[in-house]
């Protein structure tokens, strides 16, 4: 078993930045791919950033440039670094882990951002 939780939703200004935070504890070594999805009230959950065992990043058109997915590899935790943050960036982000990419088996509760105009 995985348990992820994530940290450091707030809400900022338009053009600011949060950085949010995965921890996972468990059996983090079955742990391959992690990934950052969020969805929006009345929207459809949305795939934002990914990144696996050998670093290898993939990012939605919507967040290339803005977003950043990294691991710590002594420290077990995944950040995602959200810069120049939009109002249609507000949404509920959640963590999630699995053995492959788009294969997720785990998911954290969710951390709130909200971006104000």
């Amino acid at each position: 078993q995985v348990k992820l939780a994530e940290s450091g939703g707030g809400s900022v200004q338009s053009g600011g930045s949060l950085r949010l935070s995965c921890t996972a504890s468990g059996h983090v070594q079955g742990l391959w791919c992690v990934t950052w999805h969020r969805q929006a009230p009345g929207k459809q959950r949305e795939q934002v950033a990914d990144i696996d065992g050998n670093g290898r990043t993939r990012y939605a058109d919507s967040v290339k440039g803005r977003f950043t997915i990294s691991h710590d590899n002594v420290e077990n935790m995944w950040y995602l670094e959200m810069d120049s943050l939009k109002p249609e960036d507000t949404a509920m982000y959640y963590c999630g882990s699995g053995p492959l990419c788009d294969e997720w088996n785990y998911w954290g509760p969710g951390t709130r951002v909200t971006v104000s105009s």
